[in-house]
């Protein structure tokens, strides 16, 4: 199983940096920003930085969207990584949530963003594509380029588009059972639609908080991570809005939570003491989180492997980012290599 670190591009750019090679030397593969312009820095200017001063991460958003930016400028800037660092780029890209609608812009459609991933993963890797009508290609772009391109799903339409489709699956919560039901989906798509299942990467990314074993550790490492309910009730109430509850479409399990949900500021956008997520009870951040001591990490984990998990990424914003990645380095990382 690989490894991942995803931080927000919060300023200053150096500390992300630092956060990053740490990250490298303590055994991770994978380093992930979000990309929301709006709210945070540039991620392709950092990923630049980060890919020179490490050796091995490889970096991507988690994830970006068909959007916010021409599929040709998305295409150019991970060839140009490519060119300048060797194939260390991967494409995590999804509808666009943060991104979209802290500008006032809907969500991709799932048909516009089966384009978008086409069109970004054949132009990256130097070959023609369609873009809005117009057949275009990088004619700079070298044979070897390779552009693998994840999709973050929820949803029975869009895991259905994974499997069909992209390279690997991008799942953005830490539940074993809803993990089975999604990758069983992801995979069952890709067979229906003649490709091998068991060749797409799959990638769970989840907040990790490694506490002393005690009491109040749980409870803080629960409050320093409720955030990211909050963040999945925003895909989650898209999916009830357009199936309903209890349609059988979407696990019980997945949606009943957010009947308490009253609203989301995205200026709180996955950042620890979201007031939006006061809704989140304690069992849906223990299910989708990693939280306690490592050997309840190691446990959690291996029963996500054992689901067919390729990666691990760690959503890490919370107060304990460095103890967080050394702990992993130390005493999780090791036995899964």
């Amino acid at each position: 199983m690989d490894f991942g670190l995803v931080l927000q591009t919060d300023p200053p750019a150096r500390l992300l940096i630092d956060r990053m090679k740490r990250a490298e030397g303590a055994g991770f593969t994978h380093g992930w920003t979000f990309d929301s312009v709006v709210l945070w820095q540039e991620p392709f200017v950092v990923y630049s930085r980060i890919l020179a001063e490490t050796e091995r991460l490889t970096v991507g958003p988690m994830v970006t969207n068909p959007s916010t930016r021409t599929w040709e400028v998305t295409a150019s800037l991970f060839a140009t990584l490519n060119d300048m660092f060797g194939n260390r780029t991967v494409c995590g890209i999804g509808r666009g949530d943060s991104a979209m609608r802290v500008a006032g812009r809907k969500p991709a459609t799932l048909a516009r963003l089966s384009e978008a991933m086409h069109a970004i993963k054949e132009l990256a890797e130097g070959r023609e594509a369609e873009v809005d009508g117009t057949a275009m290609r990088l004619p700079w772009v070298e044979d070897g380029s390779r552009l693998p391109v994840w999709m973050g799903a929820y949803g029975p339409k869009a895991l259905e588009l994974t499997g069909r489709q992209a390279d690997g699956f991008i799942l953005q919560l830490a539940d074993p059972f809803l993990t089975e039901w999604m990758v069983k989906a992801v995979r069952g798509a890709a067979e229906q639609a003649g490709r091998d299942p068991d060749s797409l990467t799959i990638c769970v990314a989840a907040p990790a908080y490694v506490t002393d074993g005690s009491a109040e550790g749980l409870a803080h490492a629960r409050e320093q991570c409720r955030w990211f309910g909050g963040m999945v009730g925003n895909h989650v109430a898209d999916l009830v809005g357009r199936y309903g509850e209890h349609s059988g479409l979407v696990p019980d399990a997945l949606t009943d939570y957010i009947k308490a949900r009253q609203g989301y500021d995205y200026s709180h956008h996955g950042r620890a003491g979201n007031p939006d997520t006061a809704f989140v009870p304690d069992e849906i951040v223990d299910r989708f989180c990693l939280l306690g001591p490592a050997s309840a990490h190691r446990e959690k984990l291996e029963q996500l492997r054992a689901l067919g998990v390729d990666q691990f990424a760690v959503y890490a914003m919370h107060d304990a980012v460095e103890h967080t990645i050394d702990a992993y380095g130390t005493d999780i990382i090791p036995g899964f290599s």
